[in-house]
C-alpha cells in the first residue's frame, strides 16, 4: 500500500494518559480465590442494588443494521429513539462473520490465560494506556475496579505501538487486525447513520473526525466470590463519538443507566452492543445522551468483553451543530478540543459523567 509522506508529517503516535500500576486482579484469584482486598471493596450505597431493573432489559433496542444503511425509514426511527431514550441499543445483521467475533473471543482468552510473565512482556507504560494493565488509576486511594485490560490503537496504522501488540497466542495480531476493521466498517456506517438522523449530509459526521480513530479495549473480568461489593468496571461515560462492544453470549455483566435505574445488557447471540459517546452528545446539543454504564461480575464465571472506540483526531474541535439548538434547547456546551477533552477526563478517576462538566455551558 503506497503512503503519501508529504500529509503524514512524521507524526509520532500520541500518548493519552499516565495510570498508577495496581495488582493484577487475575493473578490475585488465583492465589487466594477467597480474598477480596480493601481497596476493591465498595459499599451499599455504591452499588446501588435497589436501583436494578433486570425486567427492563428486553426494552433495550435491537437495531438492524442491514436496514439501517440501506436508508430504511423505521430503522433510523428506531435508531433515533434508541439514541434519545436509551444511549445504547444492540445491532443484528451486521455482516460480522460469527466465526471471527468466535475466534476474537478464543484468542484473547488465550491470552488472559497466559502466564502473567508473559503478559506483562507488554505492560502498559508509566505515561499512557496502550498495553496491559490498569487505565484510569490517578489515586493511592482509589477503589479499583475487578479487572485487567489490554488496551492497543488500531487505527490510523501509524498510531499502533507494535510493541504493546501480543506475538502471544500465535495469530493473535492477525486476528485484531481483521476484527478491528469489520469494526471500523460498522462504525463508519452507524456514524453515518446518525449523520442522516441528525439532519446532516450521510458522510458529514465522519469528516467532522478529520480522520477516525480506534482504539480496542480487550477487558478480563475475574470470578469474585463477593460479587455484591465490587465492580468490574466503574459507572462511567464514554469519550468516544461511538463505542461497539462484543460481550461474551453467556455471562451478563454490563449494566446501564436509564432513568435513574442499573438495567443489565442481556446478550442477543452474536449481536453487537453500540453506545453513543460524549461527542455525539455534544455535536447533538445534548439530543442524543452519551448513557452511564457499569461493570459488575459473578461468583463462578469469568468474563470478557472487547470495547471498541471510535473517536475523532486529537485537533477536531467539537461544538454543537448550530441547527441543534433553539429557543426550546439553548445551546449546552462550549467548544472543545477533542485531544484536550479525552486526557482532561484520563487523569481523573472514572465517575459517572463528571467528567463531562468542562464542555457544559455553566449557567
Amino acid at each position: 500500500m503506497s503512503v503519501n509522506i508529504d500529509n503524514i508529517e512524521m507524526e509520532e503516535a500520541p500518548t493519552y494518559a499516565p495510570s498508577i500500576p495496581v495488582p493484577n486482579v487475575q493473578e490475585m484469584v488465583k492465589k487466594n480465590p477467597l480474598q477480596v482486598p480493601k481497596r476493591y471493596i465498595r459499599n451499599q450505597e455504591e452499588m446501588e442494588k435497589v436501583n436494578y431493573m433486570p425486567q427492563l432489559s428486553s426494552e433495550i433496542p435491537a437495531i438492524d443494521l442491514t436496514l439501517l444503511s440501506n436508508g430504511n425509514v423505521e430503522e433510523l426511527h428506531k435508531l433515533d429513539i434508541a439514541c434519545k431514550e436509551w444511549g445504547f441499543f444492540q445491532i443484528v445483521n451486521h455482516g460480522v462473520q460469527k466465526e471471527l467475533m468466535q475466534r476474537m473471543r478464543d484468542v484473547a482468552d488465550e491470552f488472559f490465560k497466559l502466564p502473567v510473565e508473559e503478559k506483562e512482556k507488554y505492560a502498559m507504560p508509566s505515561n499512557d494506556i496502550q498495553g496491559y494493565g490498569h487505565a484510569y488509576v490517578v489515586s493511592e486511594d482509589q477503589t479499583l475496579d475487578w479487572s485487567d485490560s489490554l488496551i492497543l490503537i488500531i487505527y490510523p496504522n501509524r498510531y499502533r505501538k507494535l510493541q504493546f501488540w501480543p506475538n502471544s497466542p500465535q495469530g493473535f495480531k492477525d486476528i485484531i487486525e481483521v476484527y478491528s476493521s469489520e469494526v471500523k466498517r460498522v462504525g463508519e456506517e452507524l456514524i453515518s447513520s446518525l449523520s442522516v438522523i441528525m439532519g446532516l449530509e450521510k458522510h458529514a459526521l465522519l469528516g467532522q473526525h478529520k480522520e477516525l480513530i480506534q482504539c480496542l479495549r480487550s477487558n478480563y473480568y475475574p470470578p469474585c466470590k463477593t460479587p455484591e461489593k465490587v465492580l468490574g468496571l466503574s459507572p462511567h461515560s464514554d469519550t468516544s463519538t461511538i463505542t461497539i462492544l462484543m460481550q461474551d453470549d453467556d455471562v451478563i455483566g454490563l449494566e446501564i443507566r436509564h432513568k435513574g435505574n442499573w438495567v443489565p445488557v442481556t446478550p442477543i447471540s452474536d449481536a453487537l452492543v453500540v453506545n453513543v459517546g460524549d461527542i455525539i452528545e455534544i455535536w447533538s446539543n445534548g439530543k442524543y445522551k452519551s448513557v452511564e454504564h457499569r461493570v459488575v461480575t459473578n461468583k463462578d464465571k469469568r468474563r470478557t468483553s472487547h470495547a471498541s472506540f471510535l473517536v475523532p483526531r486529537d485537533d477536531v474541535e467539537v461544538e454543537s451543530f448550530a441547527h441543534m439548538i433553539d429557543a426550546q434547547n439553548p445551546k449546552m456546551y462550549q467548544k472543545v478540543v477533542y485531544g484536550d477533552y479525552l486526557r482532561q477526563s484520563m487523569k481523573r478517576k472514572m465517575e459517572g459523567k463528571t467528567h463531562t462538566d468542562v464542555a457544559k455551558i455553566k449557567e
